[in-house]
């Protein structure tokens, strides 16, 4: 009796793996904006929504919006400005920038669909071409749709490993392999958002350069102790900076 157990579940562990693999085949597409195939199980619209029901939460863990009103000004110009010059404007996406309160932490990112987010305490350190270099940035992980990649990549390691506790004791070892995974990934992704951060500049007519500077200037906030590169899900920015001036290179 406790072998056919046994086999039960690993013949349930196995079904579940095998419908992971195949949902992760047929949920897989080639972006068009990086030529890259990527695992996707969200529309446009889907991604656009939860960057909205997601947006006033996320701001408010930085302090809020900024109180000033001509600095957002800003930031809706040379953000519009991005968009408007490039195949963004084609994208579907409904791109929104929001500049926040926060004076400590130097931090830009983005959410889900077009929700574009810049901390003061970055914002206040830019030039208006070091400005379009961050939001050209973030701008380029909407058009990458990263956000939706590592959900679905996440989605998928977990019924993995949801198979793989089934049919043996197991779970722990493939959930490890999922997050060395998604880690791997987060380098490319910044790696590829400074790619089409650099395009999406060009476009709009700003110096590409700027964002050699802008890792210049983050390189310098993070100061000596900042994470060793094998420990973080960014790649080290002298890293970042070579791979830049190559794609500006690339263009001339």
């Amino acid at each position: 009796m406790r072998g056919n157990n046994v086999k039960i579940r690993l013949l349930i562990g196995l079904a579940i793996v095998a419908f992971a693999f195949l949902k992760k085949c047929a949920n897989s597409q080639t972006n068009q904006y990086t030529g890259r195939t990527q695992t996707i199980s969200m529309s446009t619209d889907e991604e656009i929504a939860l960057g909205f029901q997601n947006r006033d939460a996320m701001a408010h863990q930085y302090g809020g919006l900024y109180p000033d009103p001509g600095a957002q000004a800003r930031v809706d110009m040379i953000g519009k400005k991005l968009v408007d010059m490039s195949m963004a404007k084609e994208s579907g996406y409904r791109f929104e920038f929001h500049l926040l309160a926060d004076n400590r932490s130097i931090n830009a990112f983005a959410l889900p669909g077009g929700q574009i987010f810049i901390t003061n305490a970055l914002y206040s350190k830019l030039n208006d071409s070091q400005l379009a270099g961050v939001l050209g940035h973030e701008i380029g992980h909407v058009l990458g749709r990263h956000s939706a990649e590592r959900i679905a990549e996440s989605d998928f390691w977990q019924t993995i490993t949801t198979g793989a506790s089934v049919g043996a004791d197991m779970g722990n070892m493939v959930g490890s392999i999922g997050q060395q995974k998604l880690m791997k990934n987060g380098r490319n992704d910044e790696l590829e958002s400074d790619k089409l951060g650099v395009e999406l500049m060009m476009y709009a007519g700003y110096n590409p350069e700027a964002m050699i500077e802008v890792m210049q200037i983050l390189k310098a906030a993070a100061g000596p102790n900042r994470v060793p590169e094998f420990q973080s899900t960014h790649p080290d920015p002298e890293n970042r900076i070579q791979k830049i001036k190559e794609v500006i290179a690339s263009y001339r």
